[in-house]
């Protein structure tokens, strides 16, 4: 799997633990669904690609400021949950965001 796709599964992943915690539904909100077809519309079309840094380091951010802070609070939430409902994917994610 490529790294556009990586990110996109962990973005997935970290959306739906957090609107399960926050709004307390099965399916995610409209809010929440809106928040990630946002996120996977500009990871698919990011202009770095396969080369891609993770997005708080990139040099050419492209999320709107509102869009920037969800995804912050989603990312703050979700990721130390990542280890206990998605393990894999969460030390792939680790692994890759320590050697760059």
């Amino acid at each position: 799997m490529n790294r556009i796709e990586n990110e996109k599964r962990v973005i997935v992943c970290m959306i739906r633990i957090y609107c399960l915690k926050h709004h307390h539904q099965e399916r995610l909100c409209d809010e929440c669904q809106q928040l990630q077809n946002y996120a996977l519309n500009r990871l698919s079309r990011c202009r770095y690609g396969e080369n891609k840094s993770f997005c708080n380091k990139c040099p050419t951010p492209c999320y709107q400021k509102t869009h920037k802070d969800q995804i912050r609070r989603v990312m703050a939430f979700s990721g130390p949950k990542m280890l206990f409902h998605h393990p894999i994917i969460a030390l792939k994610h680790l692994l890759s965001s320590a050697m760059g």
